[in-house]
């Protein structure tokens, strides 16, 4: 079913993490790898009776980790904009949300989910991760983020990442709080022990 965006509480449960928001591409990429991964993270949540919310789409990465999700007993959540929406054909989910906008997309996103987790994926999957991270940062939510990384696929953005930090443009408290892990179970792992963000000491505050 599709519907506007209205909202709906975070499910209920006796666990830290009820649902992931998975941040992945409509291609699958150039090896079967990346669609492999899909399919055993999209497992991995429906085993552990989480939710799964994740962009709507029904190829690449999106529809492989969907569909695999669906029949591990996941219940899945896909928020999709309106421009999309009208132009692809559907899996057919437990929830589906139409956004008007790209905002309102990740806005939803974000309200239903309890962790994040970036697959590999293109520009659009780096701006949601790239939000997510941030507002945790910043103290809008304190929902731990982590990055699948497939083949390495993030090895360099890791890189990067030390560089920005060693430039002094991003404090080595948030560089460690963003979970890297090339398995989806010890990912998963990880994003439901992950200690509240450290607040950091007023000295690094003004690195």
């Amino acid at each position: 079913m599709a519907h506007d965006v209205a909202g709906r509480d975070t499910p209920a449960g006796g666990r830290r993490i009820a649902s992931v928001c998975v941040f992945c591409g409509s291609s699958a990429g150039s090896k079967p790898e990346y669609g492999a991964a899909a399919a055993g993270l999209g497992r991995e949540i429906g085993r552990r009776g989480l939710g799964l919310v994740y962009g709507g789409g029904n190829i690449g990465s999106m529809g492989v980790l969907a569909r695999s999700a669906l029949e591990a007993g996941a219940h899945v959540t896909g928020i999709i904009p309106r421009r999309l929406y009208d132009l692809v054909e559907h899996v057919d989910l437990d929830e589906l949300i139409v956004a008007e906008t790209m905002h309102e997309r990740k806005a939803g996103m974000n309200e239903r989910a309890d962790a994040f987790v970036a697959m590999p994926g293109g520009i659009g999957t780096l701006d949601e991760l790239f939000e997510a991270w941030t507002l945790r940062q910043l103290g809008f939510h304190d929902k731990p983020v982590g990055l699948l990384n497939t083949l390495g696929f993030y090895d360099p953005l890791v890189l990067f990442l030390r560089r920005v930090a060693n430039e002094g443009f991003l404090r080595e408290f948030m560089l460690d709080d963003l979970l890297v892990d090339e398995d989806p179970g010890r990912l998963l792992d990880r994003l439901e022990s992950a200690p509240p963000i450290r607040e950091p000491k007023l000295a690094e505050r003004h690195r």
